[in-house]
């Protein structure tokens, strides 16, 4: 759902640049490090509802279940090691807390997340799924396209080619037999890939749109009621910029006022500026058209409010269950400790310590998406098989 991250400088490709003049060094990719902890050391770990956690946890077994026993699951896993705790959950009774919570003390261990530079602490943010009018024809004010896939995009899973990149994506089209960088969104905003990306629906608000490709998926309601459910389906290979920063690099905000509500307003209230403030980031997402019962994550499973979390995919396997403490950006001096799911992916979720929380639809959660700069740590909860293994190769 929330865009892949695109790895732009990579050895392979810089081999093509002229030896007199070699490229910069690539800035160090993050690294993950996993330190041994106990239930006890989670905050708050007596808190939670962990039974609201199982639905979310039930998705990733449903999709694991497809899976042959010995296919890698990410941090040294197989599809194996999670049929136990698997079975077991399913077996919980519905709202049965404390059964939920006696599960995942038996059948899981906590591991701290560090960077190994940067230590425990990390930043979490959060997304929603919003909604926006929209009509199958251009017609009236309903000019801005969100497209499907176009048939010539190819993107690039590197770690199919090389272990060490498992997780890092790139993207563009086959020119003269060479893959190339796919048009920016500027270019696309002005025409150049028409023929070749059909139009699923036209929005009348480029604002609205703008922030479709942000979130990654949402519904798009249509002038005879009907709803229509959007989805990722593929993101042009361009890096992902934040225009938040980009106002605040022309003053236009401040670091203490900038958020998704401060953006959104600025972008409405300067359409003649909106259209180059946004084409400042050269990503751009294209749209499949879903059917279920939300939105789905970078996992291929639909996403479950308040348990889903966006991560980077490089490091953080997807699939895995973790304990979030991160501040509350609603309330002060109230923290968020809950059992999540890492289901999902993100261009702006880069580090060993990074999250976005799907807070679901609706105006509530967009007002906590938008609001959600929270610094906080996490722990992975890896099944007793694969810690074991861990503990004992390191």
């Amino acid at each position: 759902m929330k865009r892949f991250v695109a790895v732009l400088a990579l050895a392979a490709l810089a081999a093509c640049a002229p030896r007199e003049a070699p490229p910069p060094a690539a800035p160090p990719l993050p690294k993950l490090a996993l330190a041994p902890a106990s239930f006890a050391d989670l905050p708050g770990w007596t808190e939670d509802r962990h039974a609201e956690f199982l639905p979310a946890f039930a998705r990733t077994c449903a999709r694991l279940a497809r899976l042959p026993d010995d296919r890698e699951t990410g941090l040294g896993g197989r599809a194996i090691d999670w049929r136990g705790p698997c079975a077991q959950a399913a077996a919980i009774t519905v709202g049965d807390h404390a059964a939920a919570k006696r599960f995942l003390e038996t059948a899981f261990r906590p591991f701290l997340a560090l960077d190994e530079a940067a230590g425990p602490d990390g930043l979490f943010t959060g997304y929603y799924e919003p909604e926006l009018r929209g009509s199958l024809t251009r017609v009236g004010a309903y000019t801005i396209p969100l497209r499907a896939r176009p048939a010539d995009l190819v993107m690039v899973d590197l770690g199919e080619f090389r272990p060490e990149l498992r997780g890092q994506r790139i993207a563009g089209n086959v020119v003269n037999g060479n893959l190339r960088p796919y048009p920016a969104r500027a270019g696309i905003n002005q025409g150049v890939i028409d023929n070749r990306a059909d139009v699923l629906v036209w929005a009348d608000d480029p604002v609205d749109a703008f922030f479709l490709e942000i979130q990654g998926s949402g519904r798009v309601v249509l002038p005879d009621g009907r709803v229509l459910r959007l989805g990722y389906a593929a993101q042009n290979g361009q890096p992902y910029v934040a225009i938040g920063r980009t106002l605040i690099e022309r003053g236009a905000l401040t670091r203490e006022t900038v958020s998704m509500q401060s953006i959104r307003a600025w972008l409405s209230a300067n359409p003649a500026e909106a259209r180059t403030v946004m084409e400042t980031n050269p990503s751009y997402v294209f749209f499949r058209v879903l059917d279920g019962d939300g939105p789905l994550g970078a996992e291929g499973v639909a996403l479950t409010p308040g348990r889903s979390l966006a991560v980077d995919r490089s490091l953080i396997a997807m699939g895995l269950p973790l304990w979030l403490d991160a501040e509350d950006p609603l309330t002060p001096n109230t923290r968020i400790r809950r059992m999540m799911m890492a289901q999902d992916t993100g261009g702006a979720i880069r580090g060993a310590v990074r999250g976005d929380v799907f807070w679901g639809a609706g105006t509530d959660a967009a007002e906590r998406a938008g609001k959600m700069r929270s610094p906080g740590r996490y722990w992975l909860l890896l099944p007793q098989a694969i810690a074991e293994r861990r503990i004992r190769t390191n």
